[in-house]
Order: structure tokens, then C-alpha cells, then sequence
């Protein structure tokens, strides 16, 4: 089962199947998420979804059960 991910602020949207790492879904769509420890403690690859709920894109799969994502890449001056 695939779902459209929209990432911002670029607007680039790209199919991918549930399950799949949301890294690797952003490398396919030609985009970088900037990672740390890979590991979900550093918080360097945070993205926020929409909702306004924040995650870390490095241990984060694509969800099931909705038929599109949009996740806002923003960038931590800090890294």
C-alpha cells in the first residue's frame, strides 16, 4: 500500500510504500534530512508533520492508514 508524502517547503511530493524509512523516501524525492546519530537522540533529523507534531525522520517509518503525509523540513540553526 503506497501513499503520497508532501514535503515543504520545497512542495515535492512522491509515492511510498507503508513501512518504508522516511529517509529514504526524501533521498528518493532528491531531498536531504540532515542526521546525526541515526538513533532518535540527537533530534537532528526532526521534521514536523502535519498536525504540527514533531518526529524524528531517522527512526520513522511511513504510517498507515492515511492517503498522504505532508511533512515540513525545517532546519535547526543549532546544527
Amino acid at each position: 500500500m503506497s501513499i503520497l508524502i508532501r514535503f515543504l517547503p520545497d512542495d515535492v511530493s512522491v509515492e511510498a510504500e507503508v513501512g518504508e524509512p522516511l529517509l529514504q523516501v526524501a533521498d528518493r524525492a532528491g531531498l536531504t534530512i540532515p542526521t546525526g546519530c541515526l538513533m532518535g537522540s540527537c533530534h537532528a533529523c526532526e521534521v514536523e508533520v502535519e498536525g504540527g507534531d514533531t518526529i524524528c525522520a531517522c527512526i520513522t517509518a511511513v504510517p498507515s492508514g492515511q492517503p498522504q503525509l505532508t511533512i515540513n523540513l525545517f532546519v535547526d540553526s543549532s546544527w
